[in-house]
């Protein structure tokens, strides 16, 4: 089989790349005492969970449960959940623990570790706690300097169902750097609010041996690790074209693309149509950002062999199972005949390979041997 023989559209993943993209970032941190703790939220796939975690010591992180449920499943015991706990929750991470399971989650509500406690209690057992801190993105999370950072620590060190063990948080707003300079000086801003809280705890105290970082851009340009124990980062692994764009990853680095086939010319319009829309694309588009100065609409446009960009050529337009090619100037359609394939790179890839079951495995140009690497989705 080859890539000429798969039902399209699909996922294509290339291992080549995302080996060379998973080793980098393990010998970034290696020898530095800080643990690479790799996020699966993208992935959600063993095969490439056992990729990432080489050379690592072995834990991961996830987003959902299911991805808890499934990682466990398949032998990796070290889990941290890095969303805000809830009490409806609850059952399903007792029964990870009970499972033999560290499960480690995390809160930023006095309530929500009253309540864990009480539930933990009722299951004669005790949860692992990481205190989530807000470092610029605004989104969840205590301030590193706020009184109800003191306050939660107190309560999750004292209460007899939970266990402090540390800080988290997440610089999401690295996404928004337009620079390596930018992103670094974003890095030091997640360091200082982590390793801030986590100082601060301790002398109230309070233990705080985990103090956990991470995100892709921050991950990649950290001036300064003092004071840190652990990086959790994820699209790394595979890049996409924003990635690119914040100078987080090379074009080349990118490993996931999706394969589509040309269903359609409009001479009149100057466009072409594949069978890939806003379901097997997302409707994420391109910034445009320093690493790549021009707007390549809903992903970048590359040969079947993923090695060649399609000179001019970009998703216009998506609709919910069309993709729209455009041209800004002649649209080369001799180069894309009815029934040709192309290789679509994402611009956001955590969006665009939730819609699919697993990854068509290839090494590099070579499709002469597909692997399919199944994933899961939902919560």
């Amino acid at each position: 089989m080859s890539l000429l023989d798969l039902e399209t559209p699909c996922l294509i993943l290339d291992r080549t790349r995302l080996e060379r993209n998973a080793k980098r970032m393990t010998r970034r941190y290696e020898g530095t005492g800080v643990q690479v703790r790799p996020h699966m939220k993208t992935a959600k796939s063993i095969s490439v969970g056992r990729i990432a975690i080489e050379g690592n010591f072995g834990g991961v992180t996830v987003s959902t449960l299911k991805e808890a449920e499934y990682f466990a499943d398949n032998g990796i015991n070290d889990i941290t959940y890095a969303v805000s706990m809830v009490p409806d929750k609850f059952p399903r991470v007792a029964a990870l623990i009970k499972r033999g399971v560290s499960l480690t989650a995390v809160t930023d509500q006095i309530p929500i570790a009253e309540a864990t406690s009480r539930l933990a209690l009722d299951e004669g057992l005790v949860v692992d706690m990481l205190i989530e801190l807000d470092s610029g993105e605004r989104r969840a999370g205590v301030l590193a300097e706020s009184d109800e950072l003191i306050e939660l620590g107190k309560r999750l060190h004292e209460l007899p169902g939970t266990r402090l063990r540390g800080v988290l948080t997440h610089a999401g707003n690295s996404y928004q750097g337009r620079s390596i300079e930018e992103i670094r000086q974003i890095a030091e801003a997640e360091r200082l609010c982590a390793v801030t809280a986590a100082e601060r705890l301790r002398a109230a105290g309070l233990p705080a041996e985990v103090v956990s970082v991470g995100s892709t851009p921050t991950a990649t340009h950290f001036a300064s690790i003092e004071g840190l124990t652990e990086m959790r980062c994820g699209v790394y692994m595979f890049g996409d074209v924003f990635q690119s764009e914040i100078q987080s990853c090379a074009l080349d680095d990118i490993a996931v693309s999706v394969l589509a086939t040309v269903i359609g010319h409009r001479p009149d319009l100057n466009s072409a149509l594949i069978d890939a829309g806003a379901l097997a694309l997302s409707k994420d588009r391109s910034t445009g950002a320093a690493g790549l100065p021009e707007d390549i609409g809903f992903g970048m446009v590359m040969d079947v062999s993923g090695q060649r960009r399609i000179d001019r050529v970009k998703v216009g337009h998506v609709y919910q199972e069309h993709g729209m090619l455009v041209s800004e100037g002649s649209f080369p359609f001799d180069q894309l005949p009815v029934g040709s394939r192309v290789r679509v790179l994402p611009n956001h890839v955590c969006m665009t390979a939730a819609m699919y079951d697993g990854y068509h495995v290839v090494k590099g140009t070579d499709d002469s041997e597909i692997e399919f690497w199944p994933r899961i989705n939902g919560w």
